[in-house]
């Protein structure tokens, strides 16, 4: 079986967030990726100025243009902010100071940078003004989804009038501690006929007992699973780097900003999602494959 991943941001090695990255190096990601199962993905970049994230969807539009191997496995590219919430614990691994209100101008530069391919853009509903930039990117095409934030329900129920249609890695992206009822996890999950609901499951982003609660009340049929792979995936611990910024994994394989209590994305791979889907979850073949590639498809409406 192969599977679609709709969120990776960097891969044995190879950092897509870097202002460096060589197109030897994002092919050497894909031979690594195809080799653990995924058969495409949507190659991710978080939050950096609105310049540099311009100059790295050009640059590995570039590279994909000239490189079969990436052209085949890139299905497009994920834009991790600017626009999240720069509060602590909500911005989790993103540069705080490159964080910004959600803007019609930005966010057409990094469509237009992508030349066609940007399929999902994550921000924080509650930075958009009168879901003003939530609307002009779906009418676009492209998928927008809630994540790094804390929207009231009010505003995500505004957001998803105005085309959100997704939530990404629910359970993360906030602080370590929330209120118990009256958070963002809740809402999102009151409103998951509405929602497709993106998890991480490596046991550490979410525990797998809380994800199973989590599935009984989404459904697979709106759940969508992803890695949010960084460069450290398949290296085993040690110091790595994402988006430029040092990242440490523990012998767990889990990955913190030095320092932080807050996660900063995964170093599980494909076949390790399946692995745990299948053996902590209960999952059969065509669940794991409704979730890793089915559905994430169609969400991005790419089926």
């Amino acid at each position: 079986m192969t599977y679609f991943d709709l969120q990776v941001n960097g891969y044995g090695g190879t950092d897509f967030c870097s202002d460096h990255m060589t197109a030897e190096e994002f092919h050497s990601a894909c031979e690594s990726l195809a080799a653990d199962g995924i058969e495409s993905f949507l190659a991710t970049i978080i939050t950096d100025s609105v310049d540099a994230l311009v100059g790295k969807l050009e640059r590995m539009v570039e590279f994909r243009d000239e490189d079969p191997l990436i052209k085949k496995m890139v299905r497009g590219f994920h834009v991790e902010g600017p626009f999240i919430s720069p509060l602590e614990g909500y911005v989790g691994a993103h540069p705080a100071s490159e964080v910004c209100p959600a803007n019609v101008e930005d966010a057409k530069r990094l469509i237009d940078a992508g030349n066609g391919l940007v399929r999902l853009i994550t921000l924080a509903p509650e930075y958009d003004e009168g879901a003003a930039t939530t609307r002009f990117i779906a009418e676009q095409g492209i998928t927008v989804s809630a994540g790094h934030c804390d929207p009231s329900m009010q505003t995500l129920e505004r957001a998803i009038d105005a085309g959100l249609s997704m939530v990404t890695h629910l359970g993360n992206g906030c602080p370590v501690t929330v209120n118990r009822h009256e958070n963002f996890i809740q809402r999102a999950l009151s409103l998951s006929d509405r929602l497709w609901l993106c998890f991480i499951p490596d046991g550490a982003h979410v525990p797998f007992f809380a994800l199973n609660n989590y599935l009984k009340i989404a459904g697979l049929e709106r759940t969508i699973m992803t890695t949010d792979a960084i460069m450290a995936a398949g290296l085993g611990p040690g110091t790595y780097e994402l988006s430029g910024a040092p990242v440490e994994i523990d012998e767990h394989g889990v990955a913190r900003r030095p320092g932080s209590p807050n996660l900063a994305g995964s170093t599980i791979r494909g076949h390790e999602v399946a692995r745990n889907l299948r053996s902590h979850l209960g999952m059969n073949d065509s669940e794991i494959d409704l979730v890793f590639r089915a559905n994430p498809l169609k969400a991005l409406g790419l089926e």
